[in-house]
């Protein structure tokens, strides 16, 4: 983008951009979805290689939400404050993100054991957080309003281009290239190792070339457009001296604080008195940590303390209100998408191909499948990102993403009704749809409520709404698949399929700003 550097004239308002530029502000989505789309189709492969049962599955990988809790809000923050005339704000988090996730990358195939396994998702998903949260941001940073929902369908093509990449790999290592894709037990194939480490290569290339190709606005020039945003809506023009009063008092901060953490010590305790699945103690946790941040925060404030911690926390209590609106849509579809990842390639291997083994060659055929199946939705979801913003503009932003989850709750449920592996494609083409609306709808809308001295911690914010149902199916799937579906893996295809519905209808109800 070369028409913003540190040394250009202040601007009333952004210009639009040229394809190339975008093109070239996208390009990095492309390495982190290779690094997204090897841990999603190849984990629960790993960690059954490794020993783990199915029902065991959802908790190891509990690590990749609370991974995004914590570090992308944080990031989002550090990076609305982050200025450096040669890397600019959100480009210093691609970098250091990168060279991390490439690093996990090559060490997650070659875990001797399976809490190993877990840590190395942990780091690697850490890792891609760090690089992805100011992705989002830099979207909004440089685009006019009108271009935005281009701007994002652009970041879908690429993640739809690098999660094909990444989920065929072993499928074509495996029956173009003739590498093993079987191997003894608790060792992992071949075709996953090498795999990974050409995605480790993919992943940092793909974001250097944004890192170099691309330019961002000063903070004198962010400014500038926020106050030219102002004027149009007629509101009073940000101060960048200014501190904003605490979006609570320290009085409700202690009371709300004290009540989250008595709910979620007595759930603490009702799960160790009454033997409850250990599942459910790091949901039980969540909400007393949520209620001790609070306290914490409520602390800070009556001593008249502000920092990082304040900050984050006030701006969650303050959201706009298209925010809290989207937050609902994006609960219901994260638990959709949560439910696909972890459980697929155990409903596919187990039902269409008659084999729970890992060591068995049915099961890898299975497996290897499903990382082609990945492959096609994510496939789609690159094509569909060219036609969202057409839909967009005839029914609207939250009319077409509606109409996109739905077609996504009717692939969940081809899933489960088809038999024919052969034939598990066709459903793939709805979920890949919704998978685009997903990537890009939600920001482009929100990306218009947000002040532009807030767009990183906010954006880091509204992933605590991608990140909560991702708690929730890793604590309570597994246990209601044990106690209500036998195990069968395949029933979380169809219970995804009633969350996409109920996504659906409340995108219908979103209040644009």
């Amino acid at each position: 983008m070369s028409s913003a550097t540190p040394a250009a004239p202040l601007l009333d308002q952004r210009p639009r951009l040229s394809g190339l530029a975008i093109w070239n502000m996208c390009v990095g989505f492309f390495g982190i979805q290779i690094g997204f789309g090897l841990q999603n189709a190849n984990t629960s492969r790993i960690f059954q290689t490794l020993g783990a049962e199915v029902d065991s599955l959802a908790i190891l990988w509990i690590a990749a939400p609370l991974t995004g809790l914590l570090v992308q809000p944080i990031i989002g923050h550090l990076s609305d404050k982050t200025w450096s005339r040669r890397l600019g704000r959100r480009r210093p988090y691609f970098l250091v993100g990168a060279i991390l996730t490439s690093l996990a990358l090559v060490a997650m195939p070659n875990s001797p054991t399976l809490w190993f396994a877990a840590a190395m998702l942990w780091i690697m998903d850490a890792s891609i957080n760090i690089t992805m949260e100011p992705f989002r941001a830099f979207v909004g940073d440089n685009l006019p309003d009108e271009q935005r929902t281009t701007g994002f369908a652009m970041q879908s093509f690429f993640i739809g281009t690098g999660a094909v990449f990444a989920s065929c790999l072993p499928w074509l290592l495996s029956n173009v290239f003739q590498v093993a894709s079987t191997a003894p037990e608790g060792v992992v194939p071949d075709t996953v190792r090498i795999a990974f480490y050409v995605g480790a290569a993919g992943l940092f290339a793909a974001v250097l070339w944004t890192v170099m190709f691309s330019r961002e606005y000063s903070p004198s020039q962010l400014d500038a457009f926020e106050a030219h945003r102002a004027r149009l809506a007629g509101e009073q023009a940000f101060d960048p001296a200014r501190k904003d009063a605490p979006a609570r008092t320290p009085r409700a901060y202690l009371l709300g604080g004290l009540l989250w953490l008595l709910v979620g010590g007595a759930a603490v305790y009702g799960v160790w008195a009454f033997g409850v699945e250990k599942e459910l103690y790091i949901f039980s946790g969540f909400v007393a940590g949520f209620g001790l941040l609070q306290m914490v925060v409520g602390a800070l404030h009556a001593a008249r303390t502000v920092n990082g911690i304040t900050e984050v926390v006030d701006d969650i209590f303050r959201m706009p209100r298209t925010m809290a609106d989207l937050a609902v849509v994006q609960f219901f579809s994260w638990f959709a998408l949560f439910a696909m990842w972890i459980y697929t390639t155990a409903a596919v291997t187990s039902v269409h191909y008659g084999s729970s083994d890992p060591t068995s060659a049915a099961y890898n055929a299975g497996a290897d499948w499903v990382g082609v199946l990945f492959g096609v939705y994510n496939g789609v979801a690159a094509l569909a990102a060219f036609a969202i913003p057409v839909v967009a503009r005839r029914t609207g932003r939250k009319g077409a993403h509606a109409l996109n989850l739905l077609l996504g709750a009717a692939g969940f449920a081809g899933i489960f009704l088809i038999r024919d592996p052969q034939l598990l494609w066709l459903p793939m083409i709805g979920v890949g749809i919704a998978w685009a609306s997903i990537l890009s709808m939600p920001y482009a809308i929100l990306s218009g409520a947000l002040p532009a001295r807030k767009m990183g911690v906010y954006m880091g914010v509204f992933n605590i709404f991608i990140v909560l149902p991702q708690l929730v199916a890793a604590t309570l799937l597994g246990l209601v698949l044990k106690y209500l579906f036998d195990g069968q893996a395949i029933y979380a295809l169809l219970i995804g399929a009633i969350a996409f519905v109920l996504a659906a209808l409340a995108a219908l109800r979103v209040r644009e700003h």
